[in-house]
């Protein structure tokens, strides 16, 4: 229904005539990055093109011009933005992804082109939450503490190997690319999946295993929301990872925030 609301409002603007196409790079990766490719998608007078990291092995289709791969930092980023002749450029990346929202901060300034943030709420405590709150996966993994516990990781494969230093626990990790190794424990099971997930499958799942422990970053946004509400259904801690500082720039909360944001 979102999407089709968003669609709805670009309507008027698609007959541009002879007017240029504003050309549009977007950082994406995110739930809201393809809420925002597909609204852009039947634009005539945009020219937008999707970036991705790489990170995922089989992204999903999307109805925008796709690249894939970094830029180098955000001298290459410039030079991008330069030789393509970028004119908006939407960051729209992952919470916590803190190096490329850097990177695109310092290459819009260097470019001189205008830069939108697309950053998705943080979740915030609720009355029966008990979120034990650290700074880093490596801290996540030491806030488990010495005891033996059956642990379910929803951190990420890139930065799942942290917990390779508490080796004394059972984990579950769930990610959407194979593990291949980076967490050598001995009490390991790999879940690859996808979100959505909701609050009641999610609390099948923590009461099927014998969960102790959630380790989660604080992601926000609805998609992945329903282990932290079954955790607090089930009275289970939660170590939390705190979001990364990131660049003080324009900010919306939404694809319909950058929507409006383009027709400014």
């Amino acid at each position: 229904m979102a999407s089709q609301g968003l669609d709805e409002g670009l309507d008027g603007a698609s007959g541009a005539g002879e007017k240029a196409a504003m050309r549009i790079l977007i950082l994406g990766g995110t739930t809201e990055a393809s809420a925002l490719a597909r609204a852009l998608g039947h634009r005539r007078d945009l020219a937008c093109t999707l970036s991705l990291a790489g990170r995922t092995a089989d992204p999903k289709p999307l109805p925008l011009p796709m690249r894939v791969g970094g830029f180098g930092g955000p001298e290459g980023l410039a030079a991008y933005l330069r030789a393509e002749g970028v004119e908006r450029l939407i960051d729209a990346t992952h919470p916590f992804a803190a190096r490329i929202s850097r990177s695109a901060a310092l290459a819009a300034e260097a470019a001189g082109v205008r830069l939108l943030a697309v950053r998705r709420p943080a979740w915030a405590r609720e009355p029966g939450d008990d979120w034990r709150e650290v700074a880093s996966v490596p801290e996540a993994a030491d806030a488990i503490g010495a005891t033996p516990r059956t642990v379910f990781v929803t951190v990420g494969r890139n930065e799942a190997g942290a917990f390779a230093r508490a080796p004394q626990h059972a984990y579950l990790v769930r990610t959407i690319e194979p593990l291949d190794g980076v967490l050598p424990v001995p009490h390991l099971t790999e879940i690859r999946a996808r979100g959505p997930f909701g609050a009641e499958a999610e609390a099948a799942f923590m009461r099927e295993r014998g969960v102790e422990v959630l380790v989660s970053k604080n992601a926000g946004g609805p998609a992945t929301y329903g282990k932290i509400a079954a955790a607090r259904a089930l009275g289970l801690p939660v170590v939390m990872v705190r979001r990364p500082e990131k660049p003080a720039v324009t900010c919306v909360d939404d694809a319909a925030g950058a929507l409006r944001w383009l027709e400014g």
